[in-house]
């Protein structure tokens, strides 16, 4: 295969003016190749605890047990069939970083970040001396395999986060040791209800809550936040919802897959922001994959209402304490007949105002007018999109954002994973969006080059340097210069 073959979308990218970025394709990974890596760093102790861990959040115990057992135990259904079969060309691809470079330019990409599968459950793992095990290894695995292939694919390295500290020894190993250049963040940590681990510890894997590391954690991520910024690299997150709230079908596991990636990107979305991170750290970039990005427009559109609302100035229409009391004992007396007569001052809302009430919800992101909100929310916010999606517009759409502005939203492809049929497509499938007239081409550049470049560079301009995309992502660079002149 040393000679790429013709495709749609290599067809289509001879005809652009502009290289092709992908901010999102994954890795295959084969378990025994990762659990060798296990052995060699933490032992065959830790790594047969590691893999008993994962035996549980993979769904394997979900194929050991009957119907009765799944609902017994509310065991979720897990992903089955998840990656290329009958396209075997591309399950390869996949699985051998070599190939995987040498095909991308049938693709129509020329620079892709590779995020990984299995990896996605390590962070999750519960032992923090397997977790953290389980996490280096991996990355150890994945800086070996992509060796050699940096101008063209840089794999992203998984970093736990169930506290600060944690992350930042991996993040500052994975950065610093093993030049990754991208990490991959999973931003909701499970944590234990603390009363029901008194009460009944058997029971706490059923119940925990979801830490988002930016509001009402029970840790400082602060300085995680800082150490990216002194690495020079964005917070680029890769949740997985499934499992969590309402995404728990012991049956359907397309039910629970739906839409559990943008419910993970708006809880982080959220906490940044009500947390003031996007305030205390106004240069650094997030991303959030695999999530499209009409949530991402939604939020901001609820959080302007909300806050127009119930801003520190606002709330104070809803202060029971403005109440014109006689006015309404009045209307009661007028209007109430038989039942309601006479019984204006037993609402619910009259009762008298706590401490906590009429509390300003966005005082710590610093709002005081909507273009506040406005830098909060979108110069630092990136959103990963899938070629299929056709929401993907909404990004563009100027008459929908408050103040005229676009989103970030970034070409992903999710190559190596179910929804892809054929790797080979993707990049003109994203393109039907300008055939139909829903992007503009100027847009579409943005989509596939200028955005997942200005999430990298934004952070770090020398990003790009030695890869198949640098003169290209400089002559972007001194643009922009230029038209901020």
């Amino acid at each position: 295969m040393s000679q790429a073959r013709p495709s749609k979308s290599s067809e289509l990218r001879a005809r652009l003016d502009h290289p092709v970025i992908d901010t999102d394709g994954h890795m295959l990974e084969l378990s025994p190749v990762i659990f060798d890596y296990f052995k060699q760093v933490g032992g065959p102790e830790m790594t047969e605890q590691a893999f008993t861990d994962l035996r549980l959040r993979d769904g394997l115990k979900w194929y050991e047990m009957d119907r009765a057992g799944h609902r017994r135990h509310n065991l979720i259904r897990p992903a089955h069939w998840a990656a290329p079969a009958e396209n075997t060309l591309d399950l390869a691809t996949a699985m051998l970083p070599k190939l995987m470079h040498e095909r991308l330019p049938e693709m129509g990409i020329d620079y892709a970040v590779v995020y990984p599968t299995i990896g996605f459950a390590l962070p999750d793992i519960k032992d923090a001396d397997a977790r953290r095990a389980a996490c280096r290894a991996h990355n150890l695995m994945m800086a070996d395999m992509y060796r050699g292939f940096e101008d063209r694919l840089t794999p992203a390295a998984v970093i736990p986060c169930q506290t600060p500290g944690e992350a930042i020894e991996e993040l500052d190993y994975a950065i610093g040791e093993l030049n990754f250049k991208v990490p991959m963040f999973i931003n909701l940590v499970r944590r234990p209800i603390e009363a029901v681990e008194e009460q009944a510890p058997e029971m706490s894997r059923y119940a925990f809550w979801i830490d988002t590391l930016a509001y009402d954690s029970i840790y400082d991520y602060d300085p995680l936040w800082q150490r990216c910024m002194e690495l020079k690299v964005p917070v680029t997150a890769h949740a997985v919802g499934q499992g969590m709230h309402m995404r728990r079908s012991i049956t359907n596991y397309m039910y629970n897959q739906i839409g559990h990636f943008a419910d993970a990107g708006h809880a982080f979305a959220k906490s940044l922001f009500f947390g003031g991170v996007t305030h205390r750290f106004p240069d650094l970039n997030f991303a959030f994959l695999e999530c499209g990005v009409a949530w991402g427009a939604s939020l901001i559109c609820d959080l302007k209402e909300r806050w127009e609302k119930r801003g520190a100035t606002g709330i104070q229409q809803l202060n029971p304490e403005k109440i014109d009391r006689e006015l309404l004992r009045s209307l009661f007396e007028q209007y109430g007949g038989e039942v309601l007569s006479g019984r204006a001052q037993q609402g619910a809302f009259l009762r008298k105002v706590s401490e906590h009430d009429g509390e300003d919800d966005f005082a710590a992101a610093h709002v005081n007018s909507v273009n506040d909100l406005l830098d909060r929310l979108v110069p630092n916010f990136y959103y990963g999109c899938e070629a299929d999606d056709r929401m993907n517009a909404i990004a563009f759409d100027t008459r929908l954002i408050p103040g005229g502005s676009k989103l970030n939203a970034m070409f992903s492809s999710d190559f190596g994973h179910w929804d892809v049929t054929d790797m080979t497509g993707i990049l003109s499938e994203a393109h039907e969006l300008v055939e139909d007239g829903l992007m503009s081409s100027d847009d579409f550049a943005d989509f596939v080059f200028r955005h997942p470049a200005r999430l990298f560079t934004g952070m770090n301009p020398e990003f790009f340097a030695g890869t198949a995309v640098e003169d290209d992502v400089a002559q972007m660079l001194a643009s922009d210069v230029q038209a901020a002149a």
